[in-house]
């Protein structure tokens, strides 16, 4: 039911379109046009006046909007706007009232479809004022007074609600009471109290709920402070018509507190470190709880303290805790790793302040491990380590030194370096730590020389790879003495110096002394004696007396040899002592030859190409000298005196100290092959000349100088041997090609071959011969069968004696009325073969059942006709019915006449 009153209408209006939220967002049916109600029942006031919203009807459009006209069935006192809303028309008073019921009609301006409903209005007068139950001694909310001349009617800002106190995990009874919530217009009036909010009407809901009347307000449920501490609520009161009277009033819902939550710790096993030595006062670690009660009051205040401590060495005190921050520090000297190396403290949180007989309490494990310091030098097992060395030798180990260490192992307070503090000035010896075993590894590092010194004596200090702790004073057994003894072994002659370099000139005879090469033994307290002998010559012009080293020539020394490079000619000579094993060494003897002029030049290059006309005509050339400057060049080139056509058919021009030019010096020269001696004398002290012939082709020309005729053959390099060869390779590549192809038909021939000789046990096509009860008897076993496997290759009758027939052949007279059988159409075909024997059986009448030869002679896997195994015989033919025979063909049909019941 619906009253109207001063601003109703705005309300009634959102009410309905709350509605038609609701019933969309449940999903209703497809969406259906007209009026939410059918009949709406409306409150009218003592008084209304002209312009008032009175009510609204709440019409579905269903996407129609602003098509649908709204249209009301007396105007005079209502009107009604587009979107619902019904307004007084003029001023309107309870009585009388207006004539009731209202109709309302919406009609679609597009489709002209109309929907009614009806309106039916009520005095005042017939609300029912049902008097409030109040509860007794009930604290009493008064809304707050309003200023009357504010059309906003804000409510004034020095009003303050207090807030209301609940404890938490109350017991009951519920629902309880907390409040009254009051207006002072319920004294002319009667109102509706509703309250919204987190816990009323909004989630978590139903915590809270109002009686409507009488304005109290009750908790349902026991609350939970650590899930929700407080609740901001919102009162309201609106009068019988909806209409709001007061503004809303904040209502504050603090949850009290109660110790219903133990302390929890955020580990339950803490660790911790402390190092050794520390000093009291040193701080270890904190540990920390929580407690979900509220930490502004005793609930969740907590104080710490220490329950036990394990082990209780060295004394039982050895830490404490802060009893408000958990903080653990040490209170007693005396903490050693190698003595104690952890320790387990119990700790206890207790709320309540740490009451022992109101709080609630947790424990938890703090672990303290105590770390390892430098408070232990590292200590020789011994004063005095030995050790031996055979001389000459590296990265070996002579000794090894041991050390004790009461640190925690691998780590820098036990690791060990060791340092050669003395005995060792020339650093021939190291000494690095083994990362197992920390053990010091005495290493030869230089070769030691037996002849030098025959012992070392050498002082190794240990120390840590990190500083002793302070007030820590180093042991005596921190340094130790290494004594090691050298061993003399036999050493290699060395030659000195390696390699030697000796100048001479090139050219010296065979047996010239050269230089005497000899090797120094190295073991001076040994008389050992050295031979030579050697090793490398790569020309084979030296040789060295084994005795004294001498070095003397056995051929001519040749600067320009292949052996030489740069002008050094390498030699390596072996030295070997008499020792035990023999010792032996090697030196390198390098011989600097010294150029002689010893070569003569030649020309360069020693064939060209010129033109028979003598544009272009010219031939640049130049001399090769295996001799060096300056027994080379500048070079003399001059055209020899014979044959006397050179000079007058060439002529040589010198271009530079090392060129010249070789032109023609006629107009005109055949084509061919020329050798132009040509004389090339050096710059040497001592000139050498030379004749040396240089090669000329002269052909005809195009007009880029370039020989254009067929002698180029020639002179590309393939002379008489290469077209030999070719020749040759010819031949055989014909010869091997004859004699794939005999093979190929040779190999023809086998096939064909072994298709005729195939073994007659083998060939399914003499099963006929296993065979007595078929064809003309026991007499097919005299069968020439030779003509199965290759007809073609018989001659015709005359092969056969004359006079001889088998007994169930065809007599011999001529029948040239009947075509003859045509043979197969390859000989070594038989199944073709027995095809066109078959077909030629079948088109003659006159052919007897003993033809059948011809049919069945192959049988077995494949065969058409199966095994004439499965024929079965009798002695007597006259009990079988043969006349099944002539649905066989031709050749069965002459078997039915023969075998059948007929009298012929």
């Amino acid at each position: 039911m619906y009253s109207l009153h001063e601003g109703s209408g705005l309300l009634l209006l959102l009410v309905l379109a709350g509605l038609q939220i609701a019933a969309e967002a449940r999903g209703a049916p497809p969406c259906r046009p007209g009026f939410t109600e059918d009949l709406y029942t409306v409150v009218v006031p003592d008084m209304t006046e002209q312009g008032w919203p009175l009510f609204n009807v709440k019409f579905v459009r269903c996407g129609r909007g602003g098509a649908v006209r709204f249209e009301c069935s007396n105007p005079s006192d209502f009107r009604i706007e587009a979107d619902g809303v019904v307004y007084a028309a003029r001023t309107l008073q309870a009585s009388p009232l207006p004539v009731s019921p209202l109709l309302i009609k919406a009609v679609d301006t597009t489709t002209q479809q109309q929907w009614v409903t009806q309106v039916r209005l009520a005095p005042s007068t017939q609300e029912l004022a049902v008097p409030p139950v109040l509860s007794k001694n009930l604290e009493e909310i008064v809304f707050p007074l309003q200023n009357v001349d504010s059309q906003l009617k804000r409510m004034k800002r020095d009003w303050v609600i207090p807030s209301i106190n609940v404890p938490e995990n109350s017991r009951g009874p519920f629902p309880q009471e907390l409040v009254r919530i009051r207006s002072d217009h319920d004294k002319n009036r009667s109102l509706r109290y509703s309250v919204t909010g987190p816990g009323a009407d909004q989630p978590p809901t139903g915590i809270f709920t109002i009686d409507p009347i009488s304005g109290e307000l009750s908790v349902n449920k026991p609350l939970d402070r650590e899930h929700i501490p407080s609740f901001h609520l919102r009162a309201h009161a609106v009068d019988l018509n909806g209409n709001q009277v007061e503004n809303p009033v904040e209502i504050l819902i603090n949850v009290i507190d109660m110790n219903d939550n133990r302390p929890e710790f955020t580990h339950q096993i803490w660790n911790g470190t402390v190092a050794e030595g520390s000093k009291p006062g040193t701080y270890v670690m904190t540990v920390t709880s929580v407690d979900k009660d509220d930490p502004k009051t005793a609930n969740g205040m907590l104080r710490y303290k220490i329950l036990s401590q394990t082990p209780e060495s060295p004394t039982s005190n050895m830490f404490t805790i802060n009893n408000k921050t958990g903080g653990i520090i040490t209170v007693a000297a005396g903490l050693d790793r190698e003595k104690v190396p952890q320790y387990t403290l119990i700790i206890q949180a207790t709320d309540m302040e740490g009451n022992p007989m109101y709080g609630l309490s947790n424990t938890a494990t703090a672990v303290i491990r105590v770390t390892d310091i430098n408070d232990n030098p590292p200590e020789f097992t011994a004063d005095m380590f030995f050790g031996e060395v055979p001389e000459n030798t590296v990265n070996v180990i002579v000794a090894n030194l041991t050390v004790t260490d009461k640190d925690q192992p691998n780590t820098p307070a036990w690791n060990a370096v060791y340092k050669i503090i003395g005995g060792d000035p020339t650093g021939r010896f190291s000494v690095p730590t083994d990362p197992t075993t920390n053990e010091g590894l005495v290493t030869v590092v230089k070769p030691i020389d037996y002849e030098i010194s025959q012992t070392y004596s050498l002082i190794v200090e240990a120390r840590n790879e990190v500083p002793v702790a302070r007030g820590i004073q180093s042991p005596r057994q921190s340094t130790a003495t290494v004594s090691i003894k050298v061993t003399d072994i036999n050493e290699s002659p060395s030659f000195e110096p390696n390699p030697k370099v000796i100048r001479l000139e090139e050219g010296m005879p065979p047996k010239s002394h050269l230089t005497i090469f000899t090797a120094q033994d190295p073991d001076r307290f040994l008389h050992q004696s050295i031979r030579y002998s050697k090793l490398s010559d790569p020309a084979s012009w030296l040789r060295i007396d084994p005795n004294t080293g001498r070095i003397s020539t056995i051929a001519l020394l040749d600067r320009e040899s292949p052996f030489v490079k740069n002008s050094y000619y390498n030699a390596t000579f072996m030295a070997t002592d008499n020792g035990v094993p023999p010792a032996s060494g090697t030196g390198t003897l390098q011989i600097v030859l010294l150029d002689i002029n010893d070569n003569a030049p030649k020309v360069f290059p020693q064939e060209a190409e010129i033109c028979e006309k003598p544009e272009p005509n010219a031939i640049n050339i130049t001399a090769v000298d295996g001799d060096l400057n300056p027994n080379a060049g500048p070079y003399a080139f001059e055209l020899a005196h014979k044959p006397t056509n050179v000079r007058r058919n060439w002529t040589i021009t010198r271009i530079s100290g090392d060129y010249a030019q070789v032109s023609l010096k006629i107009g005109f020269l055949e084509s061919g092959i020329y050798d132009i001696p040509i004389i090339i004398t050096d710059s040497g002290n001592l000139p050498l000349s030379n004749t040396s012939y240089l090669r000329i082709k002269v052909c005809q020309c195009n007009i880029n100088g370039d020989c254009t005729d067929q002698q180029q053959i020639m002179a590309a390099g393939l002379g008489t041997g290469a077209i030999i060869s070719i020749l040759l390779c010819i031949i055989i590549l014909l010869i091997l090609v004859l004699m794939f192809v005999v093979w190929m038909k040779r190999r023809d021939k086998e096939r064909q071959a072994k298709q005729l000789l195939i073994d007659p046990e083998d060939d399914v096509r003499d099963n006929i011969l296993k065979y007595d009860e078929e064809g003309g008897g026991e007499e097919d076993q005299d069968y020439d069968l030779s003509q199965l496997q290759q007809p073609d290759t018989l001659e015709p009758d005359a092969i056969k004696p004359v006079g001889i027939r088998r007994l169930d052949e065809r007599p011999l007279h001529p029948e040239p009325q009947y075509p003859l059988r045509s043979a197969a159409p390859h000989p070594g075909d038989i199944g073709d073969f027995i095809n066109e024997g078959l077909k030629a059986a079948d088109n003659d009448p006159t052919a007897p059942p003993y033809d059948s030869l011809l049919v069945f002679d192959y049988e077995g896997s494949g065969s058409t006709a199966g095994s004439l195994s499965s024929l079965n015989s009798s002695s007597s033919g006259g009990d079988q019915d043969y006349d099944y025979l002539n649905d066989w063909g031709p050749r069965f049909r002459k078997l039915a006449d023969m075998y059948g019941g007929g009298d012929d």
